[in-house]
């Protein structure tokens, strides 16, 4: 809750607590006109979210119901008493569901990361003039994506944080559908908040930083694992983040153009044939995708001057990591493009991949994170099973008590996630805290060489990592 939001429920919570006096002080009935002051900043200074519809109502009810005191001078006591004391048992009650709602449905905000260096980002509007999109209903239109870039920063003073989503308005009522939400249940994102800074310059602690790629989910987004991206790029990586147009929930570019994703991209009640090659058509999509931004910040690494990124980049350690589609986008990247240097998949769906990978396997070390249930499960473990034993340097680690959407920032929306399905029963910030862990000893071991035994089996610092 915001403080303006608290000040506007302690009042309201006074403003019931007062009516349990006979008499009172005459200031006492001034506590509504308070409140009904508080909610009006409010609204100016933070502004407005359905959340806090009922304190609205609340306060102004009991502003209307003080006036007529305000005109008068104290009513003798036990005047009315019964009255007053149900209102104001059932005007507290009233307040603690309104509070709950606050408590329950909060602006999100991930967790602070724990490394040495700040965090700063941009995004970019890039167009691969050598690939058509397959997905839109022009044939001649070129492949066109917005990529998010992390890396440590210097911001100055008064640096402004990033949003966690961009146009809100469009973004909130998308995923809220994707969610089985009513559509205006995400409108209060527009305030959520980041730890990374807007434009921030690139740190010069380091004259160049190791290159990560993410990939999001089918129907996800480039923001949805911010919270691992960021603890990332504060121990020193930079990272590009991929919003696959036309398999993202909706993508919004800088001009206007909105573009929702396409269900024919990945059609869930066709043949399980139909299905499959469909499947490794995205992957082929997205993994042409990665190849792209990867050259593209090769361009930038050689020239750039707009984001201060020239001869910042670190390009002989580039890894990728991906959340289910989009894991299986990184194993078909990797298995094609040697730059891919290590790779991890957290709940990475293999239908996606192709037959070719899944029977060669990956060179590359990969780290493959599992939720504990999902919905994929049983045919992922036999395709999974298929590429692991065709590969050199993988591992593999179940995280007990997850689901699917565990290993993205979706369980910041609200403390019942689980309740809702978005989450496991485990902890949400417990889980980050194991995925940041696993994903940054991985990294740090094969990009940067240094030594860790967290990925060699059980560790009593994670219990709830199963190895085979």
């Amino acid at each position: 809750m915001r403080p303006l939001e608290i000040a506007s429920a302690v009042i309201l919570f006074f403003c019931f607590i007062r009516l349990f006096f006979s008499p009172r002080p005459r200031w006492a009935e001034f506590l509504p006109a308070v409140g009904i002051l508080i909610a009006i900043l409010q609204l100016g200074l933070e502004g407005y979210r359905w959340q806090m519809i009922p304190v609205y109502l609340l306060v102004l009810v009991v502003f209307l119901f003080s006036l007529p005191a305000l005109a008068r001078k104290a009513k003798p006591a036990g005047r009315g008493r019964w009255k007053s004391l149900t209102g104001a048992v059932a005007g507290l009650l009233a307040t603690a569901v309104a509070v709950a709602l606050l408590v329950l449905f909060p602006i999100p905000h991930g967790p602070s990361p724990t490394g040495p260096y700040q965090v700063g980002t941009f995004s970019l509007d890039l167009t691969d003039a050598s690939r058509h999109e397959i997905y839109s209903s022009d044939p001649a239109d070129l492949r066109r994506i917005m990529v998010q870039v992390w890396y440590p920063a210097s911001p100055a003073p008064g640096t402004l944080l990033s949003p966690w989503v961009d146009h809100t308005e469009i973004f909130g009522p998308a995923i809220a559908r994707i969610l089985g939400l009513p559509s205006f249940f995400l409108d209060h994102l527009k305030y959520a908040r980041t730890n990374s800074y807007l434009d921030a310059p690139v740190s010069n602690a380091e004259p160049k930083y190791p290159v990560l790629l993410f990939s999001h989910g089918w129907t996800g987004f480039r923001t949805q694992n911010t919270y691992q991206i960021q603890e990332l790029v504060s121990h020193g990586y930079i990272v590009a983040a991929l919003q696959h147009t036309y398999g993202a929930a909706v993508t919004v570019f800088p001009d206007g153009t909105i573009d929702y994703y396409n269900p024919q991209a990945l059609p869930e009640n066709a043949p399980a044939d139909v299905y499959d090659a469909a499947a490794n058509r995205l992957a082929d999509q997205w993994a042409g995708d990665l190849g792209f931004v990867l050259d593209t910040l090769t361009q930038m690494n050689a020239g750039d001057t707009r984001y201060g990124l020239k001869g910042r980049l670190d390009l002989d350690r580039v890894g990728v990591f991906g959340h289910s589609t989009g894991g299986g986008a990184a194993v078909e990247f990797c298995a094609r493009d040697a730059r891919c240097k290590a790779g991890l998949g957290e709940d990475a769906f293999l239908t996606p991949v192709s037959k070719s990978v899944l029977a060669a396997g990956l060179r590359q070390p990969f780290l493959f994170l599992f939720s504990e249930q999902w919905s994929h499960r049983e045919k992922n473990v036999a395709l999974f099973a298929q590429l692991y034993s065709h590969s050199d340097r993988s591992i593999t680690a179940t995280i007990l008590g997850t689901k699917h959407y565990d290993f993205t920032d979706l369980p910041l929306l609200t403390p019942i996630a689980a309740q809702l399905g978005l989450k496991g029963p485990i902890n949400g910030k417990r889980v980050m805290m194991i995925v940041d862990d696993y994903s940054l000893s991985f990294f740090d071991r094969y990009l940067l060489g240094e030594p860790t035994t967290l990925l060699d089996g059980p560790s009593p610092q994670f219990p709830e990592v199963k190895f085979p």
